[in-house]
């Protein structure tokens, strides 16, 4: 990165405004990569995403605003200060104290609300997914699933947000069911897209009927 910063013209340029996006985008392409457990990819876009971090300490460092080792000095002491059962002699019963501590120690730390720490720009499903776990390590939360999809019958004009709750409680996550189903609709249009051409047929010229009745083909030759 030193060498980069000092003899490429294009790495000299950046700023941090200016690999937000790319940090944005390489981001999605590994969750893409863990959505298809594409293990090769996933480590490619673990390295990407780790220039990055350089990247950024490397500027931050030029501005005198912190190092690399700062960085990884600072994460390892929140990680300490966060496991206190592990290194404090807090006992804990499950996964859920763990939550709860974890939660009641970024409020001491300052933080003015249980909700605080879920990005503003974040995608609305993954936000709706934070906003509910951070809600259930104060009792906000249902005691069974049945109880969930009563709310979602009663507020149907907030049915997205429930229908999220309910995934949630099910141990579904929404963004990534929904994104798989984006996939398999890419794959099937795609199929039925060749399968017209092939048959000589204008998608453009088809019925309604006449397109429905070639989806279900293809369905069912995927299914």
């Amino acid at each position: 990165m030193d060498d980069l910063r000092e003899k490429c013209p294009w790495d000299r340029k950046q700023t941090i405004q200016s690999l937000r996006q790319l940090t944005i985008e390489e981001t999605y392409e590994l969750a893409d990569a863990i959505t298809e457990e594409d293990w090769q990819g996933i480590k490619e876009e673990l390295g990407d995403l780790l220039l990055h971090i350089v990247f950024y300490a490397k500027i931050g460092n030029e501005r005198n605003e912190f190092t690399l080792s700062e960085v990884i000095t600072g994460i390892s002491d929140k990680l300490v200060a966060r496991h206190p059962h592990i290194y404090a002699g807090v006992t804990v019963k499950n996964e859920e104290d763990v939550k709860k501590n974890w939660e009641k120690l970024k409020l001491k730390e300052g933080n003015t609300s249980i909700l605080s720490g879920v990005p503003v720009s974040l995608p609305a499903m993954v936000k709706a997914m934070r906003l509910q776990e951070k809600a259930k390590q104060v009792g906000f939360e249902w005691e069974n699933k049945d109880q969930v999809w009563e709310k979602v019958e009663e507020e149907i004009a907030e049915l997205l947000f429930s229908l999220v709750n309910y995934a949630r409680f099910l141990q579904i996550d929404a963004e990534n069911a929904l994104e798989r189903t984006n996939k398999k609709f890419i794959r099937r249009f795609t199929r039925m897209e060749e399968e017209a051409m092939k048959n000589g047929l204008d998608l453009y010229a088809m019925t309604l009927e006449e397109l429905d009745s070639l989806w279900n083909a293809i369905k069912h030759k995927q299914e």
